[in-house]
């Protein structure tokens, strides 16, 4: 009897003890690390892609998707022309916002009249060979002179509004290459089209056709305050 006795009260020390211990594990009281806010939206794939890696400022994809927002229905594909940029980079960005993809990177002429290594002039005006800056929307494909090309539509009214009068297109070209920068130091330049790589262009233009955004941006400090596409921040969508 005593023994069971023994055994009972042994018994009992160590359930109490067990008690006890779940009480006071540490391990219970220990409070996380706050969750740091999470990028806006469509912010969060300049992260997720390393963009900075590549040569592109987290600014210029802000305003690009600023005018991206404001189109309303359109592709979830994002056409960026960095013209801060010398035209010895690879500028050109094409980005799916949605499987948040970079699909290309490749180089992009200017206009003639706009600059010889980095674009520094811009215009909207006939004949002036220069780059037009703002938020466009792409049409249709055709057969051109330059082969496929891919016709572009200004949106921005005073800024690049004319370009279809003036024949803007998005085209490949032989002095679009890494051969004409080795033997010019610079990239050929157009008469003020976005003009690609031949080779990049048959892959490009069929992704970027019919409704995308192209963005093409320069520090400009009049066009930013004058563009309507970028006078309010990007949101959530």
């Amino acid at each position: 009897m005593k023994i069971v006795v023994l055994l009972l009260a042994a018994v009992s020390v160590v359930f109490l003890a067990s008690r006890v211990a779940v009480r006071t594990d540490p391990s219970a009281a220990t409070v996380s690390a706050p969750v740091p806010p999470k990028p806006v939206g469509y912010l969060a794939v300049y992260d997720s892609l390393q963009l900075d890696r590549f040569g592109l400022k987290k600014d210029v994809f802000e305003y690009a998707l600023r005018g991206w927002q404001k189109m309303g229905e359109t592709k979830p594909v994002l056409s960026i022309v960095d013209m801060s940029q010398p035209s010895t980079r690879k500028r050109l960005y094409v980005i799916d916002l949605q499987k948040k993809q970079l699909l290309f990177n490749t180089y992009v002429a200017h206009g003639q009249n706009s600059g010889d290594l980095v674009a520094s002039k811009f215009s909207n005006v006939n004949a002036s060979f220069q780059t037009s800056l703002g938020f466009y929307k792409t049409l249709r494909t055709y057969m051109g002179k330059h082969g496929l090309s891919l016709q572009l539509k200004g949106l921005e009214k005073g800024i690049n509004d004319q370009v279809q009068n003036r024949n803007i297109v998005l085209h490949g070209a032989d002095y679009a290459s890494e051969d004409f920068i080795r033997k010019t130091g610079r990239l050929g330049r157009s008469q003020g089209c976005p003009a690609v790589p031949y080779a990049d262009s048959k892959l490009i233009i069929p992704v970027l056709k019919g409704g995308s955004c192209l963005f093409v941006y320069a520090p400009n400090p009049d066009y930013i305050a004058a563009s309507a596409f970028l006078s309010n921040p990007y949101t959530s969508l």
